[in-house]
């Protein structure tokens, strides 16, 4: 049985290295984007492009603070915060990660340049920047920690011939990612309908993916902006988690949101904002239209882009998707209360037996902002 509710559209290299398999050869990973192609290029561009409270921003129905609308045939969800990263602590299965209040908290991978995983390092390996200045490292854990996740599904028309594959990679995703994630399923195409909240059930996760109703335009940037505020806000949860991710899978380009690419990445600057990765089944008219926003929304955000040459990759994707979050580092900063307000760019580099090694993280925020959650009570 589904538990969904209703979105609108409207209102608002290491000596030693654990053995990894390498992401699917056939797969198109691409180069990271250079800082002048980067989407938000500047402070002043970012600005510029602060959504409004006006009709261009969509939440769920009614309002991003309020219970969503029932979508019909449907059963009721089922079901604080944590706050961040210093420390990890274990509870029986909760665990809870504690930090400064004052603490910038990031979620990094390390990879080699044969692009396997680095899971060896401590934190002398990293350096940080924040405006290209160095920021001493406060708190560092590397721990497989459980999850929040959103699989953000396009269920526009042309996902039809698509879904049952999709929808089988979507739970070996699940299968592989640690047992005390949360998981909830967002189906949409010019609307957006969580169709299972928070959950490990598989079955009841299958159940919502199986929910077709492939029809209509793609509204991706308003799924995913509705998505990220929803996987903060964790409002069927008994213990919020810190580590949010987005999954997100399309075929398509955005051609039915009422916000902007550029509105929508804004949107994920916040200090809370969840890591997104993406994965694009384009054929050739949509990979002209589509692979710029999907890499632009994942790499921003610490996350990757995939664009799998058929169906038959999209599995073995996302399951290197799973592996890529239960392996990344959690490493923080202090940053300084008395700075204004504005976005700050981060770079995080990592070194290991003299070789330079990729960090992906998120590659900037906009400090004093985060995602509105509850308190933790």
């Amino acid at each position: 049985m589904c538990a969904p509710a209703a979105w609108g559209q409207a209102t608002s290299s290491a000596p030693a290295q654990a053995p990894q398999a390498q992401p699917p050869s056939d797969a198109e990973m691409e180069e990271p984007l250079k800082p002048e192609d980067l989407t938000v290029p500047s402070n002043a561009a970012l600005l510029a492009a602060r959504p409004t409270t006006t009709a261009a921003s969509p939440t769920v129905s009614a309002s991003a603070n309020t219970n969503p609308a029932t979508r019909p045939a449907n059963q009721p969800p089922d079901g604080g915060i944590i706050k961040q990263g210093r420390e990890v602590k274990q509870q029986g299965k909760v665990f809870t990660i504690q930090a400064e209040v004052d603490e910038v908290v990031l979620h990094a991978t390390v990879v080699d340049d044969h692009q396997r995983l680095i899971t060896n390092l401590d934190r002398n390996a990293f350096t940080i920047l924040e405006d290209g200045q160095p920021q001493p490292i406060t708190s560092f854990r590397h721990e497989d920690v459980p999850v929040a996740v959103g699989i953000v599904v396009d269920n526009s028309g042309s996902m039809r011939n698509k879904r049952a594959a999709v929808t089988q990679a979507s739970l070996n995703f699940v299968k592989a990612s640690n047992p005390d994630d949360r998981v909830f399923i967002v189906n949409f195409n010019d609307e957006a309908y969580i169709d299972q909240d928070f959950t490990n059930n598989i079955p009841k996760l299958r159940e919502a993916l199986d929910r077709i109703d492939a029809r209509g335009g793609t509204a991706l940037f308003d799924a995913v902006v509705a998505s990220a505020d929803y996987v903060v806000k964790q409002d069927k949860v008994d213990k919020k988690l810190e580590k949010r991710v987005l999954l997100v899978v399309t075929d398509g380009w955005d051609n039915a949101s009422t916000l902007s690419m550029e509105q929508a990445i804004r949107h994920m600057q916040a200090e809370n904002s969840p890591t997104i990765y993406t994965i694009g089944i384009l054929d050739e008219d949509a990979k002209k239209k589509g692979r710029r926003a999907l890499r632009a929304l994942a790499e921003q955000t610490g996350g990757v882009a995939y664009f799998p040459k058929d169906l038959a990759e999209v599995d073995a994707i996302t399951q290197e998707v799973a592996r890529d979050i239960r392996n990344q580092y959690t490493i923080g900063f202090k940053k300084d209360p008395n700075e204004p307000p504005g976005y700050r760019s981060i770079k995080v580099t990592a070194r290991a037996d003299g070789k330079n090694l990729t960090v992906r993280t998120k590659s900037g925020y906009f400090q004093g902002e985060q995602k509105t959650a509850k308190k933790e009570q």
